[in-house]
């Protein structure tokens, strides 16, 4: 497996960076979204690329380890929020910059890290299951079919866990319809570039796993 510690190191990277961009709201067009919506899609097309060429197992093993790296950065970012900082002017207004931008309040952090979980295992799992039932066929359907599902979790838990009673319900139903269009949009758009590197890693790994008799179960990692 030449290539899957390379996908590894760039979906931890999509979901840290993503992350970080997600601390400011955006106007792009007709769309109201975090800045982070504009990374975050490559997270579920890697999920789907690890899925097709490497099988769920090896795929619950990767969403495992960004969910760990996710966790090491907030709590990183929380402690350096709190503690204290010099004196001097220029010093505390870099500090207080710095808690208002990476000092996410507990609602952010639970929401973001709930919709992860469940947004990336139900793309991994629909994915995985689709390509027994249709024996390998329609990889565009499977792989649409499976960001629906997992992002349309994912951007719904995270809205209501973290902002439900802080925005006006019809606020957060803009930014999740826009959220939610975007990210399936950006799947879509992508879907050529999704074929080329998942026939381009079947070929050079030599793998096209089919989770016939897999254990679906998430937190079984052996």
């Amino acid at each position: 497996m030449r290539y899957l510690d390379l996908i590894t190191a760039l979906f931890a990277t999509v979901l840290l960076v993503s992350n970080v961009a997600s601390t400011k709201l955006v106007v792009l067009g007709p769309f109201t979204f975090d800045g982070g919506t504009l990374l975050f899609p490559l997270a579920y097309i890697f999920g789907d690329v690890l899925t097709e060429v490497y099988g769920y197992r090896k795929s619950r093993r990767v969403i495992w380890i960004g969910f760990f790296a996710l966790v090491l950065a907030t709590l990183t970012f929380q402690g350096v929020a709190a503690l204290p900082t010099p004196e001097d002017g220029e010093s505390r207004r870099y500090g207080e910059a710095f808690g208002l931008l990476l000092g996410l309040t507990p609602r952010i952090v639970l929401g973001s890290l709930l919709a992860y979980f469940a947004g990336e295992f139900a793309n991994a799992y629909v994915l995985a299951r689709l390509k027994v039932r249709t024996e390998g066929r329609f990889f565009w359907l499977r792989a649409l079919s499976s960001t629906l599902v997992g992002q349309g979790l994912d951007t719904g838990l995270f809205l209501l866990v973290a902002f439900y009673g802080v925005l006006p319900n019809e606020v957060l139903l803009t930014v999740f319809l826009s959220n939610y269009a975007f990210k399936v949009g950006v799947e879509a758009l992508m879907l050529p570039v999704t074929y080329g590197v998942v026939g381009f890693l079947k070929r050079a790994e030599g793998l096209d796993a089919y989770d016939r008799d897999t254990d679906f179960n998430p937190f079984r990692l052996a």
